[in-house]
């Protein structure tokens, strides 16, 4: 195995492995201990079945099923369908985004694999949270460690997938703004655009002003690396540390994968 680092904060392409086969010990510490120091990492030319790509997600944890979208793969709820065509009016990940980070225990992982692709677009950006934090002042990591922020659902799924969800309730979570990895031991940012609606403990004006603020911190380039999709090329993120952002610059062309996340834990943090 060869593992091929993108930038300096995040990203890195994993080579010689297939992940069809069964991950010996070896292997899988290997691929664990590159997703651990990379935030997400990258397999080309990748021949899963189903089954397959869920065993692979499994040797991570115990797979979780998406809180709101309809499951399309029959007797596979696990797998989240990524599509958008022609007839798309939204994408899922548009916007930057931690993966479901509404539940009480957010994912710890995701691991997509891509089967169509439009003939140019559609890659897919990361930003770590590492580096986000790491890059802001001391007075305003002080100010931002104690502080929590509530996540909901409601707004980003209420509706979305074409399917009636009258009277469901989608969830929503406080977590702290500033989490710290339960392997690595590093704290990330922890707020997103996607889901995360207000500071608890600022009044509106002020808790809007500050989200707005790390809102558009994420979004500098020098905590990004970008992914440039083949068809059956596999990438693995981790929801605690990073978030990710996926272009929709290829309308009106297809683009098709499957998606499995894996369950997390509660976010918290240690001083």
């Amino acid at each position: 195995m060869e593992i091929r680092k993108l930038t300096p904060h995040i990203g890195a392409e994993v080579l010689g492995v297939d992940l069809a086969q069964p991950l010996s010990e070896d292997t899988f510490k290997t691929v664990h201990d590159a997703l651990i120091e990379n935030c997400v990492i990258f397999f080309r030319d990748q021949q899963l079945t189903v089954d397959q790509h869920k065993a692979f997600g499994r040797r991570f944890g115990e797979l979780a099923v998406h809180p709101a979208a309809p499951s399309l793969v029959e007797g596979h709820p696990e797998i989240l369908v990524i599509h958008a065509d022609e007839k798309s009016k939204r994408v899922a990940g548009e916007n930057w985004h931690s993966d479901v980070s509404c539940d009480a225990e957010p994912p710890m992982g995701s691991i997509l694999y891509m089967h169509e692709l439009p003939p140019v677009g559609g890659d897919t950006l990361f930003a770590s949270m590492y580096a986000a934090y790491e890059a802001l002042s001391e007075p305003m990591k002080c100010f931002l460690e104690p502080l929590t922020a509530m996540h909901e659902g409601e707004h980003v799924y209420r509706g979305r997938y074409g399917v009636d969800d009258t009277g469901k309730t989608f969830p929503k979570a406080e977590h702290p703004v500033v989490r710290t990895h339960p392997v690595s031991g590093r704290k990330a940012l922890y707020v997103n655009g996607g889901f995360t609606t207000r500071i608890v403990q600022l009044k509106r004006p002020e808790s809007d002003a500050l989200l707005q603020f790390l809102y558009r911190h994420v979004e500098t380039p020098e905590f990004h690396c970008r992914f440039r999709w083949q068809v059956n090329s596999i990438a693995f993120w981790d929801n605690r540390c990073m978030q990710h952002h996926a272009m929709w610059d290829y309308y009106p062309q297809r683009r098709h994968g499957h998606r499995v996340t894996i369950r997390g834990d509660k976010p918290f943090q240690r001083a």
